[in-house]
């Protein structure tokens, strides 16, 4: 495919907070008391009016399916069973609000021979082109990407991508919506799109991409699908585990809503089952950790301080061995003089309790300062607050052109830290324990706000090129 022949599409999207449920009415997860599946369990659950969906046997959760009102009890007395709760359905990913682009035939190129590259700010910021320079791209790791569907040929991804999977039901890894962007593109994008002097280029480019669709393309998916995802990269052999998505579920009960034509549906999810719930997740990232996979997740966007907010919980990034990342963003960095990196983001949730490390994640603060003012970059006329986002890979469902969007968030903060992990893997010869590579991203992050652990920074903003000295 000739770089002249593809049509670039760039179109601004600004991540919302929402953080709403779904609801998932019949849907149970059969928690077992160990990590083992009972024996028998699929004639048991028959037997107490249920089939089973899915199961994901290395901790002990099986996906159930009835629509007899007294399942759960019934349920609840087999054997081995340690709990039977609802399978919500949840928004994992904030809504984005996408305002039209427009198409380029062929911009001029950067310094860089991907010719995007100058958009990329947050590749300065984790110094990643010093890491290239000493020889360290990723090369060896492979990164798990869990997120929606994904563009499996944009040309940035296809020389990188080993394999692709779908955990929700009845859909491809593909992303098959018709509305522009796509989130699982756009992350796996900031990853590892590769140095193939075209478009856009990874924090660690020649890392491999293991892209496994856990959500609809709208951002939706059921607990037992991000459970299933994680195992399933785990048992692959994911060096790293990327999770751009969170859902907050309230300690104390939160209602999970049915149809909106059937109030009778509506189920109240106790406080007892939203521990249950987290136990779930728990397992799922325990059982990667122990596989050997560094797991990161989006802290999440909505402003929330943790150290002060006792009824709320974030999975996955609060689960058991998950980094969870922060956001930070420039404020008029399309400007020039050099201007501050390493903001706190706006949205980004912060607190000592929950932030293990920061990197770039972009933000909308400039279009407070002045919405008006207009900045050109390699060919490209913009708001100047729009260069502020991140820049990565998108999709829009034509195979003959490659996409590009900006966007901003902690799920765009999670990729530049996956990559940096995978740098960090390369360097150790493709194989290292997730205990080693926290220590590692530890010992090389930037100390920023007050000494030690922050905030809004955890450990310090991720550094490639200080993890490779």
């Amino acid at each position: 495919m000739s770089t002249k022949s593809i049509v670039r599409t760039l179109t601004l999207v600004v991540v919302a907070a929402v953080a709403a449920t779904v609801a998932n009415a019949g849907e149970y997860l059969l928690i077992s008391k160990s990590n083992a599946l009972p024996n028998g369990l699929a004639a048991k659950v028959q037997a107490a009016g249920g089939s089973i969906t899915r199961t994901i046997d290395k901790v002990g959760i099986a996906a159930v399916r009835s629509t007899d009102p007294k399942f759960k009890a019934k349920a609840a007395a087999i054997a081995g069973i340690g709990a039977v709760v609802p399978d919500p359905v949840l928004n994992w990913i904030p809504e984005e609000t996408v305002a039209p682009g427009e198409e380029f035939g062929n911009p001029p190129n950067s310094g860089d021979d991907d010719f995007y590259f100058d958009r990329q700010w947050g590749h300065d910021a984790v110094d990643a082109p010093e890491a290239w320079d000493a020889g360290y791209r990723g090369a060896g790791a492979t990164v798990a990407v869990l997120d929606t569907g994904f563009d499996l040929d944009h040309i940035d991804l296809v020389p990188n991508i080993v394999s692709a999977v779908s955990f929700v039901t009845g859909e491809t890894p593909w992303y098959a919506l018709s509305d522009a962007f796509s989130h699982g593109t756009h992350v796996a994008g900031t990853i590892a799109a590769a140095d193939n002097a075209f478009g856009t280029i990874g924090v660690a480019p020649e890392a491999k991409l293991m892209l496994v669709k856990v959500l609809r393309d709208s951002g939706s998916g059921a607990f037992s699908w991000v459970i299933a995802g994680i195992v399933y990269a785990a048992n692959e052999g994911a060096d790293v585990i990327n999770m751009s998505l969170g859902a907050y579920l309230e300690k104390s009960g939160f209602w999970d809503y049915g149809d909106p034509e059937d109030p009778l549906d509506d189920i109240f999810v106790t406080a007892r089952e939203v521990a249950e719930l987290k136990n779930a997740i728990a397992r799922a990232t325990t059982y990667a950790y122990q596989r050997g996979s560094t797991v990161i997740a989006a802290a999440g966007n909505e402003a929330v301080d943790f150290d002060h907010t006792a009824d709320l919980v974030h999975l996955p990034s609060a689960a058991p061995h998950v980094l969870s990342i922060s956001a930070t963003a420039p404020v008029g960095w399309a400007l020039g003089s050099n201007p501050f990196l390493d903001n706190p983001a706006s949205y980004t949730n912060f607190g000592q309790s929950a932030i293990d490390f920061a990197a770039p994640g972009g933000d909308y603060s400039y279009a407070f300062v002045d919405p008006a003012a207009m900045c050109t970059l390699g060919g490209t006329t913009r708001p100047c607050y729009v260069f502020d986002y991140v820049f990565s890979t998108g999709s829009n469902l034509n195979p003959s052109l490659a996409s590009y969007f900006w966007s901003a968030g902690t799920s765009m903060a999670a990729p530049h830290a996956s990559g940096v992990a995978a740098i960090i893997i390369g360097k150790n010869g493709g194989s290292m324990p997730p205990a080693q590579v926290e220590a590692a991203m530890r010992a090389a992050a930037d100390d920023l706000g007050k000494p030690g652990n922050d905030d809004f920074y955890g450990a310090g903003r991720v550094n490639a090129a200080n993890a490779v000295q």
